[in-house]
């Protein structure tokens, strides 16, 4: 039976799990520490979890929770720094030093990562010619992937330059009555979004961490421009006499370094005597030694806290979605106006249906949606909606029946349809939708 240094039952002995060689955790008391065995290949030992939640670091993913892993029964254990200190007098710094990763201090360019785009569009490495490696350094997964999010961070810009130099399109700022010193994002369009009579396309990308121009970040840096941006269906659209204009709605705040707040020590209350403060600001100090301490070497590279700040009547991409047709979109000339609109997009079409439902009948002729998520009854999208999508709106789905072969559907709103394999792999689909659109005219 395991028993703490004060003699507290910490349930079971840890199981070892196979996985993760490098940076095993043991979970007591509340308390993650570093395994000191070596060879320990496991990805979570839990001795005393606390209910409903596990923090645990894994090969493979980034530090994350799992819900219902643990008892519910087992309530929360509050944690000591006594019995951290404990635990911390067990840990080997000179192993978990050598485990330490390298600083999280990347190039801010393609050229500084020796990348590059080929004549193909494809990401290659300017020596040796081979695609993106993600596993740059083995067993330091949150390495990797910070490394990843900087090159993606460095691609983002460098689609948005393709936006305006090989598109011609603006560089639109929102919300378009910004002051100097209030958060901005931002929309790209063409020369005559607003003024062309016939044609307007409306592009509105995803979730996550793409951006305007961008249908998959992951697709970029692993196939090819194509594959992964806007810009073949922005290139077609122009070339047949569409207006354009590209949203932006994952843009919705920005980060900032939280402001330190300094905590008046409670020492300068003039009710207590001398003694009594100085006792408790020697613990206090003691207290805040030790946790530095451990705080050190449990995350060596302890990044800046930062805060957001979301941007006016643009922080979600619902809101987004309204902002632009308002500001933008109906005040257009053109007679037909189409949107293709790709997953969380689809979702954020079907919002802005339902709280500009006559604009949007009246301005809008046909909507191409690619693996949209939206769902008409948790939307709450009335009848009218549902029979005006049956009648104008398309979802190519990932199937792998033929292309534009009939998927079914439970949800009683627009046909679904197979775009083969998937919609952002394949030049057949997106060809064929861009026709699709054309023909609805």
């Amino acid at each position: 039976m395991p028993l703490s240094t004060t003699g507290t039952y910490l349930g079971p002995a840890p199981r070892l799990f196979p996985g993760c060689r490098r940076r095993c955790r043991r979970v007591r008391n509340d308390v993650s520490v570093s395994c000191r065995p070596r060879k320990c290949n496991s990805n979570l030992v839990g001795a005393r979890i606390p209910r409903g939640k596990v923090i645990t670091t894994a090969r493979g993913s980034s530090t994350g929770e799992l819900e219902g892993h643990a008892s519910s029964r087992l309530p929360p254990q509050p944690c000591s720094w006594g019995q951290s200190s404990d635990l911390l007098s067990r840990i080997d710094l000179d192993e978990l030093m050598k485990k330490d990763e390298p600083p999280l201090d990347f190039p801010d360019t393609l050229e500084g990562f020796e990348y590059a785009f080929n004549e193909k569009g494809q990401l290659r490495h300017i020596k040796t010619g081979e695609p993106f490696v993600f596993n740059y350094r083995e067993d330091l997964h949150r390495w990797n992937q910070k490394r990843y999010e900087a090159l993606g961070e460095i691609i983002t810009k460098y689609v948005y330059e393709l936006l305006e130099k090989d598109c011609n399109l603006k560089k639109i700022s929102i919300p378009v009555d910004a002051t100097e010193s209030e958060p901005k994002s931002f929309i790209f369009m063409s020369e005559d979004a607003l003024t062309n009579p016939q044609k307007l396309m409306v592009l509105i990308h995803g979730s996550g961490v793409v951006r305007a121009g961008q249908w998959a970040r992951r697709l970029i840096i692993n196939e090819d421009l194509d594959s992964g941006t806007q810009i073949p269906f922005i290139k077609r659209a122009v070339a047949e006499g569409y207006g354009v204009i590209v949203l932006n709605p994952n843009e919705n705040y920005i980060e900032v370094e939280k402001p330190k707040i300094h905590v008046q020590s409670s020492s300068d209350s003039s009710d207590e005597p001398a003694e009594k403060r100085e006792r408790k600001d020697k613990v206090s100090k003691e207290t805040k030694k030790r946790r530095d301490f451990y705080e050190k070497y449990r995350n060596p590279q302890r990044e800046k806290e930062m805060m957001q700040l979301y941007i006016r009547e643009n922080g979600s991409p619902e809101e987004h979605a309204i902002y632009v047709w308002d500001h933008f979109i109906a005040q257009a000339a053109a007679e037909n106006v189409f949107f293709v609109a790709h997953s969380y997009g689809g979702l954020a079409f079907v919002e802005l249906m339902i709280q500009r439902e006559a604009d949007v009948k009246n301005k809008v002729t046909a909507v191409a949606l690619t693996d949209s998520v939206h769902n008409v009854w948790h939307q709450e999208a009335g009848k009218t909606i549902r029979e005006w999508m049956r009648e104008n709106c398309c979802n190519w789905v990932s199937s792998s029946e033929p292309l534009d072969t009939s998927v079914e559907s439970m949800l009683p709103d627009c046909p679904r349809v197979s775009a083969e394999a998937g919609v952002l792999f394949f030049p057949s689909s997106k060809k064929f939708i861009l026709l699709w659109v054309n023909h609805q005219c």
